[in-house]
């Protein structure tokens, strides 16, 4: 198969953009440097925040960033883009229909990657604009699969992971973990889908192997399109 180079639309946010890239390295079949994915990352921190603007809270429209980010990465020389951000990911057909270049879908990829595991019941943990934008929960409804919310008492304990926790950069809460898991649990959620990158810095500081990470779904996707082999 032939080797295509990767673009990732990165800041959004940056600790987990960079986090994907190591992610990829580490996943990568490969005995030395030459036989990794060239990879082509922009980081760009000052993306609109999503989530205040799918929310009404801020008029900052994000998507002219993040496709100006998808040009100058195809000016570099990317063939296949990669945008890990869940909440950006409700932008998906605007962003796409602006770029010649193929945009993997984290929610797609990663609801389709939970149904062939056989779960029925997916508890979907993410921002409150992620949650808004019922993305995945049209994902999962796609796949023949209920998505389970949390309640808004588990929801504020989420948010407060993603922006008190790691977009502060502080290490993870294990307490505020351990409060939302439970509380999937009680929902009779047989698979939990990590629907928030920052939510994947969370699975690595606390080891976690109890919930499907949307993140290592579209590092393993990419990294497959890019024509390269999964560890």
């Amino acid at each position: 198969m032939e080797k295509k180079t990767l673009g990732i639309i990165g800041g959004v946010g940056p600790l987990a953009t960079m986090f994907i890239g190591e992610m990829i390295v580490r996943k990568t079949v490969a005995e030395k440097d030459q036989d990794h994915i060239h990879t082509i990352i922009t980081n760009n921190s000052s993306i609109p925040d999503r989530t205040a603007f799918i929310l009404g809270e801020s008029d900052e429209d994000p998507v002219p960033v993040i496709v100006s980010d998808a040009h100058r990465l195809e000016a570099a020389g990317a063939e296949v883009l990669i945008m890990p951000c869940n909440t950006a990911h409700s932008f998906y057909e605007e962003i796409q229909r602006q770029t010649t270049l193929p945009l993997l879908h984290m929610i797609d990829e990663t609801t389709q990657f939970v149904k062939q595991k056989g779960a029925k019941r997916v508890g979907i943990l993410g921002t409150n604009g992620t949650i808004a934008t019922g993305i995945y929960q049209a994902a999962c409804e796609k796949q023949g699969m209920e998505a389970i919310l949390p309640d808004e008492a588990t929801q504020k304990l989420v948010m407060s992971l993603i922006y008190d926790d790691i977009k502060a950069g502080k290490r993870a809460d294990a307490e505020k973990w351990s409060r939302i898991r439970q509380a999937m649990e009680e929902a009779n959620c047989d698979e939990v889908i990590l629907g928030c990158t920052e939510l994947s810095i969370v699975r690595q500081e606390l080891a976690l192997t109890d919930c499907v990470d949307s993140l290592l779904v579209l590092a393993e996707v990419a990294i497959e399109t890019c024509g390269y082999s999964v560890k």
